[in-house]
């Protein structure tokens, strides 16, 4: 059972800071406009500059009363012209804390199975480009899809970019014994997003056998999990990992070792349902007989906003089920993960976000004695290489730790995942490693301000909403080569083409490019420089 606890508050407070046959008539040559005509019926966008935008649009019923944790049901249809002009309500989270003006909305709205559609313009619906579909992170349990505007990607490519909202915490992967879709709801709500652009995203000018899947932290992690589901197989084509992804780590268990499985990203569904109906027993909806019926009836006149917290627990994928059939960690050391095309990287100092959100914004910053306790409980037997390779010399003990989260994981996790997949189809892989990288989500504390945090390749690649960092001219030459390395892999599979740096595909004993500045600051390493700089020779505790 992993409840009640501190554990489950932190989670979500870092969440927080982080959603038969007919002929087809022949497509139209003319450049699209506002309006544009989808299965379900015509929508208004918007003209805005160089690219068209279609907002808010439905890709699954709402999923309100009766449907709360169902399965997404099919989109609803309209008749006039639907206004597809502002993005549709970021599914119900908390809002992040503590609030700055990186900060993202909270929301109690479950009415949120929307994505946004982003065009270059001039495009027509015969231009068949290569489609971009963002999964957006943030713990599974904050975020949406609006959280980032795409414009710079969609011009680089050209490319169709799709953002996408889907269920979170509670209401994205609660679960009961016997209930259709327990845990895996938010998976589905991707599902069904990535079947509506495989059968409208051509009156976009997008070409639905030209996708790539992409995703940073949680976003990440759920594009390995349509890697490894059988109800994604052919809706994409390449996949883009940020920061996550089909990690063996139990991450909220790195930064906190002894939190247990509570804080595993991908769970056995008996552990998902056990907590399920220890919530429904907390808001006096018990077990009432041999089918969940009852107690989702009882749980579906709960309003959002008493359920919206969670009921102090992690909410994430399930394992065991027919959407997740294995852990994805599991699948890739069995080499049995769809082999495709793969962009995948972390950044050089993933740590300092968790370290300051598990721990300083927690009101307890690691002392020397903590990060010692740590320290053990995460080594073991190998607690005094640890201690050596580790020493609090000249930095904080919160510095310190956040290397020790970076390692064990993100930097290894990832290492081992790259060794696997990197022989089985093109893979490229970065390290982000700009020392002067803005943190994006959380204003850092002093001490763990220096390195490159969790995040910090995000406003190289996107424009950041509400709140996108400043980028000095230096770092906009850098940010305008990354895009374009992006926009490439989207559209082709190969980041590699026009004047920048040359990414190594994964051959041998593998190479990663490690992305410090524009031009001569970007360079290649072996995997085995990676390695030792960040110590996987101790976190290999197998």
């Amino acid at each position: 059972m992993f409840r009640g606890g501190r554990v489950a508050v932190v989670v979500l407070a870092a969440a927080a800071v982080l959603t038969g046959c007919s002929s087809a008539p022949e497509p139209s040559a003319a450049p699209l406009g506002d309006q544009v005509r989808i299965e379900q019926g015509e929508l208004l966008g918007t003209t805005d500059g160089n690219v068209l935008r279609y907002q808010g649009i439905p890709y699954a019923e709402p999923p309100v009363g009766e449907l709360r944790w169902e399965p997404p049901q099919p989109p609803p249809s309209w008749t006039g012209t639907r206004n597809a002009t502002s993005p549709g309500s970021r599914c119900a989270q908390l809002a992040a804390a503590p609030a700055t003006p990186l900060a993202t909305a909270g929301s109690t709205s479950e009415d949120c199975l929307t994505l946004n559609v982003t065009v270059p313009a001039g495009t027509t619906p015969r231009s068949q480009l290569p489609v971009l579909v963002w999964i957006h992170g943030g713990g599974f349990n904050a975020g949406a899809g609006s959280d980032v505007d795409p414009r710079r990607l969609v011009r680089a490519g050209p490319l169709v970019v799709v953002t996408v909202n889907y269920r979170l915490g509670i209401f994205g992967f609660f679960g009961l014994p016997g209930l259709s879709g327990s845990g895996t709801f938010g998976l589905l709500d991707q599902q069904a997003a990535l079947q509506w652009v495989r059968r409208n995203i051509a009156a976009f000018g997008g070409n639905p056998g030209s996708v790539t899947l992409a995703g940073e932290s949680a976003g990440a992690d759920s594009v390995c999990a349509q890697l490894a589901s059988p109800g994604a197989v052919g809706l994409f084509h390449r996949v883009i990992l940020q920061s996550g992804g089909c990690s063996t780590a139990n991450i909220v268990d790195v930064i906190r070792p002894g939190s247990g499985p509570g804080g595993d990203t991908w769970k056995p569904l008996p552990l998902v349902e056990a907590a399920g109906e220890a919530v429904a027993n907390e808001f006096g909806c018990p077990d009432r007989g041999r089918t969940p019926a009852p107690t989702v009836a009882c749980l579906r006149a709960v309003s959002t906003d008493r359920l919206v917290a969670g009921a102090g627990v992690y909410w994430s994928p399930a394992t065991g089920t027919p959407a997740l059939p294995r852990r994805p960690s599991d699948i890739v050391v069995d080499r049995d993960l769809r082999a495709v095309p793969v962009l995948a990287g972390i950044t050089r100092d993933e740590g300092t976000l968790f370290s300051a959100v598990f721990f300083d914004q927690a009101g307890a910053p690691l002392t020397a004695a903590g990060f010692r306790t740590l320290l053990t409980a995460a080594a073991g037997t190998r607690t005094a290489a640890a201690m050596l390779t580790y020493p609090l010399t000249g930095r904080s003990p919160g510095r310190v730790w956040s290397d020790v989260i970076t390692d064990r994981g993100y930097a290894c996790t990832m290492l081992a995942t790259q060794r696997i997949l990197g022989p089985r189809a093109p893979l490229y892989a970065y390290e982000f490693a700009d020392p002067t990288a803005p943190s994006p989500f959380v204003a850092l504390p002093p001490h763990l301000a220096t390195g490159v945090t969790h995040g910090a390749e995000m406003p190289y690649l996107f424009d950041l909403v509400p709140a996108q960092p400043a980028l000095t001219p230096e770092q906009q030459a850098l940010a305008k080569e990354m895009v374009a390395a992006w926009a490439r892999f989207a559209a082709t599979g190969n980041p590699n083409g026009g004047g920048g740096p040359v990414w190594p595909r994964w051959a041998g004993a593998g190479s990663i490019l490690t992305i410090t500045g524009a031009g001569h600051g970007t360079e290649v390493h072996p995997a085995a420089e990676f390695a030792a700089a960040h110590n996987c020779g101790l976190w290999d505790l197998s």
